[in-house]
C-alpha cells in the first residue's frame, strides 16, 4: 500500500518551566493511502502530540527534536513555516477535540468554511461560499445553504463536529488527523461522525489517522492499530489481530478495563499508579512500575519494537490467546427491599422563550422535562441515560434543589423540596449534593484544595476549624490522593484526579444522595475504572445513593441497579438494569444500545441493527403523540395521534411507553405515560 505519510523515529520535546518534556520519544508509524491507523492510549500517552508534530502544531515551547516526518517528496519535520502552511489544511486537515473552541465564535459557518478554500485555492469569495456549501453538503448538515449564515453557537454538538469536519475536507486532503472527534458526543451522534469518516475516506481515498482512548471506536473504523505509553509505541497490528490476541500487557490492561468486559458482581480493572513523568522518565519499560509481569530485566533495559507482523516492545509478552486472568469479585449493593428515598411524580420543567427586544414578549416554551415518574429506593444505584438534549441534567438539577420545576413534586426521604425557598432547604439540602460533569470548570481555579473541601464545611457550620481540618484529610484519604494535594490548585491535577476532588465535595457533608452528571464521560478508560470502583466502594461504605446520568450504556449497565432512558423530556422505558440491557422494550433504547461501539471487531461488524438515525426534534417544538415517531422504524398513524402509555412488562418493574414494544407487556391496566 502506497504510504500517505511515514514517521521515523521521531522525537518531540516541550520546554517547561521546571525541564523539558519529551512527549514523544522515537515513534515510528505508516499510514496507507485509503488506510484508518488508530492510535490509542491514556490520557499524557503522546497521541495528540503526535499528531501535532505532523502538522507542526505544538504548544509554545515545543519542537521536533529528532527523526522525520516523511509526505509525499516533504519531510515535515524540517520543512519552513511557508511550507507548512501550504500544507496544512490543504494537503493535511485536522478535525480537533471540541469542535466549540476550534469554531471562531464571531465568524459565520460559512466564512470559516470558506477562509480554507479562499486560503489554498485560486477563486472568487462566491465560488468559496459556494464550495463551503458543498462540503458542508458533503458531510450531511441539514439544510446547508441554509446554515451558511449562522453562526456556531446556534448548532447542536454533532452539527459542530460536522463543520469542522467540513473546514478539514475542504480541500481535499490526502491525509485526515482526527483527534479524539467524538469524545465530547453521545453515542448516536459518535456513530454518525465515524461513518461520516469512514464514507469520505473511501470517496477521497484518504488516509486517516483516527486518535482516541475509546477501544470500541478503534474496533469498528480502524485497519490498523499502534497502541502509546509514555510517549512510545508498545505495540502495533491489524485491529482484528490486537483485539484477538494483545501481546503487551498495557494493551491487555486497558482490555480489562473497559465495562462492556464486566459484569455487575466483578469489580473492573484499573492500572495501578499513574503514567510517568515524561520530564523525568524511568529507565528500562516505562510500564514497569505498573505492569503486573515485570521482573528486573524490565526495570534495568528498555525493550525494543519486535520486527515481525504484529510488533510489540515487551521482554514478557502474553501468549497466543492467553486467558486473561479475572477481575476481582465485589459485593453488589441490593437495594430491592430498601424503602424509597427519593421520589419523582409529574415533573415538568418548561424553559420561555422570548423575542428580542425591549419587551422581551414570550414567544414559546423549550419542554427539556415532560411528565416524568420515577422512584429511587435508599442505596441503589439509578442510571438516567439518553441523548444530549433529552432533559437528563435537567432532571438532575431539579433533583438537588439546583433548580426550579414548572410543576410536580419531588419528594426526599418523606420531605417535600419542590416550592421551598433556600432558606427552608439549607438543613435538607446537605443531604444531597451535585458531582459534575467538568471537574475543571466546577473547581475555583484561585482557591486551593484546602479551600475548596472545606468551603461546604463552613457555610453549613459543621465543627470547629480544628474538626474541619480533619474531616478535609480523611476526605481525600477516603478518595485516594495524597494529603499534600491540600496546597495545590485544581490545574496541577490530572482530569482523574480533579474527579476525585469533585466526589470528595460532594462527600464533605456526608448526604445520602449524590447526583453525578456524565461524571466519567471525558475520561479515558483506566482512569474511568478508577472512578467507578472508587464510586461504588464509597457508596457501601457510606450507605450512598446516586443518580449516575450519563449517555454511556455500557458504563450505566456496570455501574446502576436500575436504569431509566429518556428521550425528548420523557421517560420511555425503566427497569432493572440488566433487563433493560439485555432485553429492551422500547424501540429507542434498542437502537442506543445498537449504536454503542463495542470493542470487538468481529461483533461490531456484526451488528444486525443501525441504532438510532437523523437529528433530535426541538424540544421548542416537539412530534405530537410519541416523541420518538420521527426516528422510530415501527411508527405509524397511531405514533402521531396519541401519546402513548407506561405499561408493565414483568413483575420486577420493567416498563416503557410504546405503542410497538419489542415484547409483549403484561395483561394489567395501563399508566399515564412519564
Amino acid at each position: 500500500m502506497e504510504p500517505v505519510v511515514e514517521l521515523i523515529d521521531l522525537h518531540t520535546d516541550i520546554a517547561m518551566r521546571k525541564g523539558t518534556a519529551h512527549p514523544v520519544g522515537g515513534v515510528s508509524l505508516t499510514v496507507g493511502k485509503g488506510e484508518t491507523l488508530g492510535i490509542v492510549g491514556e490520557s499524557g500517552c503522546g497521541k495528540t502530540m503526535t499528531a501535532l508534530s505532523i502538522m507542526r502544531l505544538l504548544p509554545n515551547g515545543g519542537r521536533i527534536a529528532g527523526g522525520s516526518i516523511r509526505f509525499g517528496d516533504l519531510d515535515l519535520a524540517t520543512a519552513d513555516d511557508d511550507v507548512m502552511r501550504t500544507v496544512r489544511g490543504n494537503r493535511i486537515g485536522m478535525i480537533f477535540q471540541d469542535p466549540m473552541t476550534s469554531l471562531n465564535p464571531c465568524l459565520t459557518i460559512g466564512d470559516q468554511v470558506a477562509e480554507t478554500v479562499r486560503l489554498h485555492r485560486d477563486v472568487t469569495r462566491a465560488q468559496a461560499r459556494e464550495r463551503a456549501r458543498e462540503v458542508l453538503d458533503l458531510v450531511g448538515l441539514p439544510r446547508a445553504a441554509e446554515r451558511l449564515d449562522s453562526y456556531p453557537h446556534l448548532l447542536s454538538g454533532g452539527m459542530r463536529q460536522r463543520v469542522v469536519i467540513a473546514m478539514a475536507l475542504a480541500c481535499e486532503p490526502e491525509l485526515l488527523i482526527a483527534d479524539e472527534p467524538t469524545t465530547a458526543l453521545d453515542v448516536t451522534i459518535q456513530k454518525q461522525i465515524l461513518e461520516l469518516i469512514d464514507e469520505l475516506r473511501g470517496r477521497l481515498g484518504m488516509g486517516v489517522i483516527l486518535v482516541t482512548h475509546d477501544l470500541g471506536v478503534v474496533a469498528g473504523h480502524t485497519d490498523r492499530v499502534a497502541v502509546m505509553y509514555a510517549g512510545k509505541v508498545v505495540e502495533t497490528s491489524g485491529t482484528r489481530e490486537l483485539f484477538d490476541n494483545p501481546r503487551h500487557p498495557y494493551t491487555e490492561a486497558l482490555f480489562r478495563a473497559l465495562p462492556e468486559n464486566v459484569d455487575h458482581e466483578h469489580r473492573l480493572y484499573a492500572i495501578p499508579g499513574l503514567p510517568p513523568d515524561l520530564s523525568d522518565p524511568p529507565t528500562g519499560c516505562r510500564f514497569a512500575p505498573r505492569c503486573t509481569y515485570a521482573t528486573d530485566e524490565c526495570r534495568d533495559a528498555e525493550p525494543e519494537l519486535t520486527t515481525d507482523g504484529h510488533p510489540f516492545a515487551c521482554f514478557h509478552p502474553l501468549g497466543a490467546k492467553e486467558r486473561r486472568a479475572a477481575n476481582p469479585v465485589t459485593d453488589p449493593v441490593d437495594a430491592t427491599t430498601s424503602k424509597p428515598l427519593l421520589e419523582v411524580r409529574n415533573l415538568v420543567r418548561d424553559f420561555p422563550v422570548t423575542a428580542k427586544g425591549v419587551l422581551q414578549r414570550k414567544v414559546g416554551a423549550v419542554s427539556a422535562v415532560a411528565d416524568v415518574t420515577f422512584t429511587v429506593r435508599a442505596g441503589e444505584t439509578f442510571g438516567l441515560v439518553g441523548e444530549s438534549g433529552c432533559g437528563k441534567s435537567t432532571v438532575g438539577r431539579l433533583l438537588v434543589a439546583a433548580d426550579t420545576p414548572t410543576s410536580g413534586s419531588i419528594t426526599f426521604d418523606g420531605t417535600e423540596i419542590t416550592g421551598k425557598s433556600d432558606r427552608a432547604l439549607r438543613e435538607r439540602r446537605r443531604d444531597f449534593q451535585l458531582m459534575f460533569q467538568d471537574p475543571y470548570a466546577s473547581l475555583d481555579p484561585r482557591m486551593r484544595v484546602r479551600s475548596i473541601l472545606r468551603e461546604p464545611l463552613v457555610i453549613q457550620h459543621r465543627g470547629s476549624a480544628k474538626e474541619q481540618e480533619q474531616a478535609v484529610g480523611e476526605l481525600l484519604d477516603e478518595v485516594g490522593l495524597a494529603r499534600t494535594a491540600l496546597e495545590k490548585y485544581p490545574h496541577e491535577f490530572s482530569g482523574g484526579q480533579r474527579q476525585r476532588i469533585g466526589l470528595a465535595r460532594a462527600l464533605a457533608l456526608r448526604p445520602k444522595l449524590i447526583v453525578a452528571d456524565e461524571p466519567v464521560s471525558a475520561l479515558d478508560v483506566s482512569v474511568q475504572a478508577q472512578i467507578l470502583n472508587l464510586m461504588r466502594d464509597l457508596q457501601v461504605e457510606h450507605d450512598l445513593t446516586y443518580v449516575f446520568i450519563s449517555h454511556d450504556l455500557s458504563v450505566v449497565r456496570y455501574i446502576a441497579s436500575t436504569i431509566g432512558v429518556m428521550y425528548l423530556g420523557k421517560l420511555v422505558e425503566v427497569g432493572p438494569a440488566e433487563q433493560v440491557y439485555t432485553s429492551p422494550v422500547h424501540p429507542y433504547t434498542r437502537g442506543l444500545i445498537d449504536t454503542i461501539p463495542l470493542p470487538d471487531p468481529t461483533r461490531e461488524h456484526q451488528k444486525a441493527h443501525e441504532g438510532v438515525r437523523g437529528e433530535l426534534p426541538s424540544a421548542m417544538d416537539p412530534p405530537s403523540g410519541c416523541r420518538f415517531r420521527t426516528r422510530c422504524p415501527l411508527a405509524d398513524d397511531r405514533c402521531a395521534a396519541e401519546e402513548p402509555l407506561m405499561v408493565k412488562f414483568d413483575e420486577q418493574g420493567h416498563q416503557a411507553a410504546c405503542h410497538h414494544p419489542l415484547q409483549q407487556p403484561l395483561p394489567v391496566p395501563a399508566v399515564r405515560a412519564s
